[in-house]
């Protein structure tokens, strides 16, 4: 006999630019069943609508972050005469103007669609990584990058949200790894192009480095306009779905009720007030801290075991593609087994390996090896923690400003992590890498009191 999912029918009520509108769908007042075939076919057309944009944006979001590392081989502290100093100031500036924004901006998703608000703030970014390309000094690196942190401050916590919208508590984290696998992929991608674009050193006048901003840029403005096109809002208002398919999401979501209502200024105290959002900050910060050093200065770690410029930029790839394969991996068990902590220890304790081995005199084809381990540690570990906190809180609202709060103290991460790989600490950076091993390793305390 055929197993049957049943559904009431119900009233959904959506905040879309500004007013809270009642979307009230078509179905019958009649249980209307879905087979579990029919389920999973379902869920197979949700995720190929959304989750292809969604995963290139973020592709090039943390892509336009991150390439600074890749420039810095190619010429940018030559030609811009910047000390050692000068370059982590102008990463902690990134990481300042992203968190100063980033709560303001989950606010206001709440008021603005997402199929404009997210393309929009991509278009943004891309137009300001174009302009990187062209600075002539030190202080207009920094003012660029400031800029730049306020205009992608309102995708990472805004996309994470967005999805919540969509999918049920234990099928989140898949998707959300492959979100996070772009970015890890991102990593791998940087290399590779680097290695790309360093042809075009000398063409129009503009060293490697340039080029790398310049045409990275111009990819980010293309993809936030066809987002502009394709993205869609909320599973009651999605046109490309049938009225029986949008009640079966909107049920499915396994959050309360208060989701769709309720005072907006008391979910934001709720969330202000949670000991749960400040116990995941220090989680969070314990993860970044280590997934940014990583992020800006692996190039420069593998240049340092003696690789010259170019070869140093493909050696960058593929510890990102395994850890986009232990991301995926890891977030299917984690979701199938609905367990979290365990996964996170796991993962960090991984990522502790990885720094123990480029701690050490090791042989360089070793510690080479221990990247691989340092970069998949921390991307799969932030990926669950996020989720951790967004399967407790109840209120759309409150998960909004909550899971911003955790990511704003999560990029302030970056800002410590721009600042521990010191110019004078080369080849072995050992304050670094001290650095990373005592957060993570911190991190599996806050995960089992947590």
């Amino acid at each position: 006999m055929t197993q049957l999912v049943a559904f009431d029918s119900d009233d959904v009520r959506q905040d879309i630019a500004g007013e809270k509108s009642e979307a009230v769908l078509s179905l019958p007042s009649a249980r209307i069943p879905l087979t579990p075939k029919e389920e999973s076919q379902l869920w197979i057309k949700v995720d190929l609508r959304l989750m292809p944009i969604i995963a290139l944006m973020y592709l090039l979001c943390f892509l336009d972050r991150g390439n600074i590392g890749n420039a810095k081989l190619d010429g940018l502290m030559t030609q811009l005469k910047l000390d050692g100093n000068q370059y982590n100031i102008a990463l902690t500036l990134f990481f300042i103007s992203f968190s100063i924004f980033d709560c303001p901006a989950n606010y206001i998703i709440q008021f603005v669609p997402p199929s404009r608000w997210l393309p929009g703030t991509m278009i943004l970014w891309g137009l300001i990584m174009m302009l990187m390309g062209f600075v002539k000094n030190y202080p207009q690196l920094a003012g660029v990058r400031f800029c730049l942190g306020i205009a992608e401050s309102g995708y990472y916590a805004g996309i994470t949200y967005y999805l919540t919208m969509w999918y049920p508590k234990y099928m989140l984290q898949r998707r959300f790894a492959i979100f996070l696998g772009a970015a890890t992929s991102a990593g791998a991608f940087s290399g590779i192009l680097a290695y790309g674009i360093n042809f075009m050193n000398g063409d129009g006048g503009y060293q490697g480095w340039s080029w790398i901003f310049i045409l990275e840029g111009i990819a980010t403005v293309v993809v936030g306009c066809v987002a502009l096109l394709i993205m869609v809002d909320y599973p009651s208002t999605a046109k490309f779905l049938t009225p029986n398919e949008r009640q079966c999401i909107v049920q499915r979501r396994e959050f309360s009720e208060v989701d769709e209502e309720g005072d907006l200024a008391a979910q934001v105290r709720a969330a202000i007030t949670d000991w749960q959002v400040w116990a995941m900050c220090i989680v969070q910060l314990s993860i970044t801290v280590p997934l940014y050093g990583i992020t800006y200065f692996l190039p420069t770690i593998i240049n340092n075991f003696g690789y010259s410029t170019s070869a140093s930029q493909l050696l960058s790839a593929p510890p990102y593609v395994f850890g986009v394969i232990v991301l995926l991996v890891v977030a299917y068990f984690s979701d199938k087994t609905q367990l979290r902590s365990p996964f996170i220890f796991a993962t960090q304790a991984i990522a502790i390996l990885g720094f123990i081995i480029n701690i050490t005199d090791a042989p360089y084809g070793v510690k080479y090896f221990g990247t691989y381990l340092c970069v998949a540690g921390p991307y799969t570990g932030g990926a669950g923690s996020i989720i951790w906190l967004a399967n407790n809180l109840e209120g759309k609202c409150k998960r909004a400003i909550g899971m911003a709060i955790v990511i704003c103290m999560g990029n302030l991460g970056g800002a410590v992590a721009s600042n521990i790989f010191r110019s004078q600490d080369a080849p072995r950076y050992l304050l670094g890498r001290v650095c990373h091993f005592t957060l993570v390793d911190t991190d599996n305390t806050d995960v089992t009191i947590y």
